[in-house]
């Protein structure tokens, strides 16, 4: 699971009816800086299969591959990201080190 922010909304003329009802977002992974709020800290967008309603701005917890279609078992749905969570808050703490001193 990684966190991503949305940065825009998806339209599509066609789609598999199970994925009825639900809308699609444009995301960025963030990396470490971009966690930090670092513009440097984003990567290449991906479309997000979103049913909790993000909006731009927002964090999601996004699940991807193989587990983003877990939620609908035993049902199959063609996605390939999916948007978990909606977060709130998220507080950001340097790493520590680990020294064998």
């Amino acid at each position: 699971m990684r966190i991503m922010e949305c940065i825009g909304r998806v339209t599509l003329s066609r789609w598999d009816a199970s994925l009825t009802g639900a809308s699609w977002k444009l995301a960025v992974p963030l990396t470490w800086e971009g966690l930090a709020g670092q513009e440097a800290g984003r990567t290449e967008p991906i479309v997000i299969f979103d049913e909790m309603g993000a909006g731009i701005g927002s964090l999601m917890a996004v699940s991807e591959s193989a587990e983003a279609s877990s939620p609908f078992h035993p049902n199959v749905k063609p996605i390939d990201a999916y948007n978990a969570a909606i977060l709130d808050n998220l507080t950001v703490e340097p790493p520590t080190e680990n020294r064998n001193d």
